[in-house]
């Protein structure tokens, strides 16, 4: 490549550094913080963390694979070596390359110990995360989905219930043009009290958001890599990824998947699971509905509870007024009615819930300056062109930009 610079005469070299100046300052306003490394030239590392420090080894393929796994694990020291070697051996027969993630979420046996051991004797394809405590399944999820730098995440738990030779089908539905792929464990092998709760539950979230699933609390789920980029876990928001990527416009689908009884350790999830799940519910509910127009929300509530109150109060001061003006009525007496008071309490209330509401417009706002609230499938064309700074083309300053685009040879 052979740069020509050209000799400037005095009369130009002022503009021609005005001009200049432009072009840095633009610069600067488009490439804010660090330079994002694409996918495509970003190495494939091997991520330890410890409980001191976090290590980075960088391994010899820095091809990104085409398949991750994330896979957190609490005390399933029994099973991990034997869920490695099944998806290895789905792997290997279907010619897919592959990383596995394994995050331990606060073990308190061997678990960490057999990761370790994965990821060293196997460091071209198995990552070990060890978090510093049990920080719970969101937590641990989002940990690995850090780590993973496949174009599509396949979830599974550890406990070897979930079946990895369901994985092919998985990517099958996926090529079908689906984002989001969910398991649904049709035939399950556990006891009544936990499937009869979450059958309740899995249809109340697909009536209350519209994401129609049998199984949203099903683990075993694929996704594309991009969906992480936008929906972000926090608390025990992951059984919820479908539903939060659905609301950005994400594909959502589903495949019945082979349900295995546990072989080995013990279920982490008890009647709180439910109470918890509920109450999730709630926040997605808002989040998906919402979370653009709380006044909608808050403010409607407020809107039914002053109106009640109003026409509560309405009512009295024309009944006071009658009961005034009839002798044959006895006189009412506001003081002495219970409604009289309740009808203040729902003024008072619709107000509050009001304010509260613009309050929360007014955050959201604020926060919207920094969170898109849109999602892009795709964009073709660039639409910039580098020449014209100013938008005429009888600028001085664009014509001098568009001479020298084309001063550089191959």
């Amino acid at each position: 490549m052979t740069i020509v610079s050209p000799i400037w005469s005095g009369k130009d070299t002022q503009l021609r550094l005005r001009n200049a100046l432009c072009v840095e300052k633009k610069r600067k306003s488009i490439t804010l913080g660090p330079p994002r490394i694409s996918r495509a030239n970003r190495p494939c590392d091997l991520v330890v963390a410890t409980h001191s420090r976090i290590g980075v080894v960088p391994l010899a393929d820095s091809i990104p694979p085409a398949v991750s796994f994330v896979i957190p694990a609490m005390d399933e020291s029994d099973s991990l070596a034997r869920l490695y070697q099944e998806i290895e051996k789905v792997c290997i027969a279907e010619n897919l390359s592959h990383q596995i993630v394994f995050v331990d979420d606060g073990s308190t046996d061997s678990s960490w110990q057999i990761m370790r051991d994965l990821a060293s004797e196997h460091p071209d394809h198995c990552v070990a995360v060890k978090l510093r405590r049990n920080f719970g399944k969101a937590a641990a999820l989002s940990a690995g989905f850090d780590v993973a730098t496949g174009d599509i995440v396949i979830t599974m738990d550890a406990d070897l219930q979930d079946d990895p030779k369901e994985i092919p089908r998985f990517l099958e539905k996926m090529d079908a043009g689906f984002d989001v792929v969910s398991g649904w464990k049709k035939v399950r092998h556990d006891p009544w009290h936990k499937v009869l709760p979450s059958r309740v539950f899995n249809w109340t979230v697909s009536k209350l958001t519209g994401v129609n699933l049998h199984d949203h609390n099903c683990g075993f789920k694929a996704y594309r890599r991009g969906i992480f980029d936008e929906v972000k876990l926090y608390g025990e928001l992951h059984r919820f990824v479908p539903v939060l990527a659905a609301s950005k416009g994400w594909r959502v689908g589903e495949i019945e998947v082979e349900h295995h009884a546990r072989a080995f350790g013990r279920s982490k999830y008890g009647v709180s699971r439910l109470i918890k799940g509920f109450l999730d519910l709630m926040t997605i509910y808002f989040l998906t509905a919402f979370s653009g127009r709380p006044l909608h929300f808050i403010g409607g509530a407020g809107l039914v509870c002053f109106a009640m109150g109003g026409i509560g109060m309405f009512y009295l001061s024309v009944m006071w007024g009658i009961t005034r003006l009839s002798e044959s009525m006895e006189d009412l007496h506001l003081h002495r009615t219970a409604i009289f008071f309740y009808c203040i309490l729902a003024i008072l209330l619709g107000s509050q819930f009001l304010v509260t509401g613009l309050l929360a417009e007014l955050m959201v706002s604020q926060s919207r300056e920094r969170e898109q609230p849109y999602s892009i499938a795709e964009r073709v064309g660039n639409g910039f062109q580098s020449g014209l700074l100013s938008g005429d083309e009888n600028d001085p300053l664009a014509t001098d930009a568009s001479h020298r685009s084309g001063q550089v040879e191959n």
